[in-house]
């Protein structure tokens, strides 16, 4: 089990604080600090759709021009901006025996860990 994100945002602290209150140790990787990996972005895309991943709510997506988001209209846009901007992806991401679970929820944690 792994979560991803940026240690910052508020779902992530949220995940996290979730995570560990409910006795959960998981590892944690930084986007900002370790980079995120094309392949790994790959998978978790292939698994959960790419539109998915795709934070057009944030800060980052706003600052963008018009270019970078038309752009990522499509799979390979879409990756390849986030590999460019890892504070694009939505977060956290939390990797739990080979499937990938996006964002934060209490009722979808409590549903995913039987809580």
């Amino acid at each position: 089990m792994k979560l991803y994100g940026i240690p910052n945002c508020t779902t992530v602290k949220k995940a996290r604080a979730w995570l560990a209150s409910h006795g959960h140790d998981v590892p944690f990787h930084d986007f900002k600090k370790q980079g995120v990996d094309a392949g790994w972005l790959k998978q978790v895309a292939t698994q959960v759709g790419w539109q998915t991943l795709l934070n057009t709510r944030g800060t980052t997506w706003r600052k963008l021009t018009d270019a970078d988001r038309s752009a990522a209209g499509d799979e390979a846009g879409a990756l390849a901006l986030m590999l460019a901007h890892p504070s694009a992806i939505k977060r956290p991401i939390l990797e739990r025996d080979g499937t990938y679970h996006v964002g934060f929820v209490d009722d979808a944690y409590d549903a995913l860990f039987g809580d």
